[in-house]
């Protein structure tokens, strides 16, 4: 299996100074919905669906926004790929499996909490979920691949 789609090993510490710092913040936004003022600022928006208003539904708008969960899911985004899509010291057959094995468990882990969200949670819960589940497939990976691979380096140190 050719892995041209990796990134050099040289992104993979970029990633993770980019990618921890963004997991902290995108849980401390989930739970306790927290902003940084200075980030209210105007914004271009394609829709807008105003209920509080009656002015129901707007396209191509100015509107205000704060613009920190935009940043935080941003900052996921590229800090997670860049860790997920760098290559390891040392890349090679093994390295190739566990990565493929540790995507389909992430999806299969994704669609199972999509699953049970839809059939189970409501409201505002439902909504933190789904916000949670865009970024479980990068996120399950991560965890999964790393994990699989500390471990299997730790068991050849051992032996």
């Amino acid at each position: 299996m050719n892995a041209n789609f990796l990134l050099s090993n040289r992104f993979k510490n970029i990633g993770w100074m980019i990618f921890i710092p963004s997991v902290f913040l995108g849980i401390l936004w989930l739970i306790f919905e927290f902003e940084f003022p200075i980030l209210d600022l105007p914004a271009f928006a394609l829709m807008v669906i105003d209920n509080f208003n009656d002015e129901g539904i707007r396209f191509l708008v100015l509107t205000e926004d704060n613009y920190t969960n935009e940043i935080i899911g941003i900052s996921l985004i590229i800090g997670g790929l860049l860790v997920a899509f760098s290559q390891e010291n040392e890349e090679d057959e093994y390295i190739e499996r566990v990565r493929m094995i540790s995507f389909v468990w992430a999806v299969k882990i994704n669609y199972i909490i999509l699953f049970l969200t839809l059939l189970f949670l409501f409201n505002d819960v439902f909504l933190k979920v789904m916000m949670f589940n865009i970024f479980s497939v990068l996120l399950l990976f991560i965890i999964r691949f790393n994990l699989t691979i500390h471990s299997s380096k730790k068991a050849l140190t051992n032996e």
